[in-house]
């Protein structure tokens, strides 16, 4: 039998490219896709072991917090009864701060009270003094009480004391400047013209003279050019009176407060 060497040749090489294709286009594939499931599984081998760590750790760290937990519970409860102590304090101290605070209205509120008992006592003594002492003088005086008022101004004008003789010069040199006589009645046009006259004599001007009426002038008559007075009334006496009576007040409001001291003790130590 012969053989066909070119046959043979043509075989081997059908067989080799036969193996170059199943290498290229099957085996490599499969390989492929092998490695890749196996990279995969290995990715979730590693995920899930990742994960009972997690879970072991968990795990781990709640039991750790349940030791903690228990061991902190003592100064858990104590640290509670600090915080209820200072909550108690601080509401006692606002309670007592708001005591205070009423406490302190009610000494303005007091305080008002007699400011205005003692204004009204003034002005009410004042019209009796000045009722009074019309009477007295009346009875034994050639001239009424507000005649004898005014040639008292009239004096205490001409007799100023050096610095409110210089202040009030000093006014009435001013551009403009004006002064104005308070009574406390009205005053007669003869006594305004001898009133105006001491001025002008007393202060060297001749400024003119606005005369008005002042309810609070109590006996007495002020003079007032730009911001300087010079007066001269019985409202001094009834400042001696009005603090001769706010001792007397202050007396027996401080009584009050020592009573009102002590049962406000009472109160907070009833609220404590």
């Amino acid at each position: 039998m012969q053989i066909d060497w070119l046959t043979v040749a043509a075989q081997i090489v059908n067989f080799l490219v036969l193996v170059w294709l199943l290498q290229r286009f099957l085996y490599e594939p499969i390989t492929d896709a092998m490695r890749r499931r196996e990279e995969r599984i290995e990715e979730r081998l590693a995920e899930a072991a990742d994960a009972r760590q997690e879970a072991e750790d968990e795990k781990q760290r709640l039991k750790q917090e349940q030791t903690e937990l228990e061991e902190s519970k003592d100064d858990m409860l104590e640290e509670a009864r600090q915080e209820a102590e200072t909550l108690r304090e601080r509401l006692k101290s606002e309670i007592r701060e708001e005591m205070e605070d009423k406490r302190a209205a009610w000494r303005d509120h007091l305080q008002e009270e007699r400011d205005a008992f003692i204004e009204t006592l003034r002005r009410d003594a004042g019209q009796k003094v000045l009722e009074i002492s019309q009477q007295v003088l009346a009875d034994y005086a050639d001239s009424d009480l507000s005649e004898r008022v005014i040639a008292t101004f009239t004096n205490h004008l001409k007799t100023l004391d050096t610095d409110t003789h210089t202040k009030l010069s000093e006014a009435a040199a001013e551009d403009g400047a004006e002064a104005t006589v308070y009574s406390g009645e009205a005053v007669t046009s003869g006594s305004k013209g001898r009133i105006t006259r001491v001025i002008h004599e007393a202060l060297s001007t001749d400024l003119d003279v606005t005369y008005r009426e002042d309810p609070d002038m109590v006996l007495g008559v002020r003079l007032t050019i730009g911001d300087y007075s010079a007066e001269w009334s019985a409202v001094r006496y009834l400042e001696r009176l009005e603090a001769e009576m706010g001792e007397i007040i202050d007396a027996a409001g401080g009584k009050g407060m020592d009573h009102t001291h002590d049962t406000s003790e009472n109160d907070e130590r009833e609220t404590a």
